[in-house]
């Protein structure tokens, strides 16, 4: 089945730099669009950044155009979100996703931007 499994969130200071990353499995993990979400509290979760199969394009939220970048290693089924200049707005839980049919999910993990 599916699994998408999520690291490297954190405390951070602001401006700082952290880089998260998302393992798939059960699927062909370089056929597919790779997204990461994220989702502050009392907030809708909102799309980060996404990046192709074969990760020649890429699309970011405003936001964090700039200071976000989305990369993967499709030998290692990985998808990655480096986050640099780091702002107390970007405090929210971190989810990779993906869709093959139904959208899939990971467990997310937490980044914290505070002084």
């Amino acid at each position: 089945q599916v699994q998408l499994v999520e690291s490297g969130g954190g405390l951070v200071q602001p401006g700082g730099s952290l880089r998260l990353s998302c393992v798939g499995s059960g699927f062909t993990f370089g056929f597919y669009i790779m997204k990461w979400y994220r989702q502050a509290p009392g907030k809708e979760r909102e799309l980060v950044a996404e990046i192709s199969a074969a990760g020649g394009s890429t699309n970011y939220a405003d936001s964090v155009k700039g200071r976000f970048i989305i990369s993967r290693e499709n030998g290692k089924n990985t998808v990655y979100l480096q986050m640099n200049s780091l702002k107390f707005e970007d405090t929210a839980v971190y989810y990779c996703s993906t869709r093959r049919g139904i959208e899939y999910w990971g467990q997310g993990t937490q980044v914290t931007v505070s002084s």
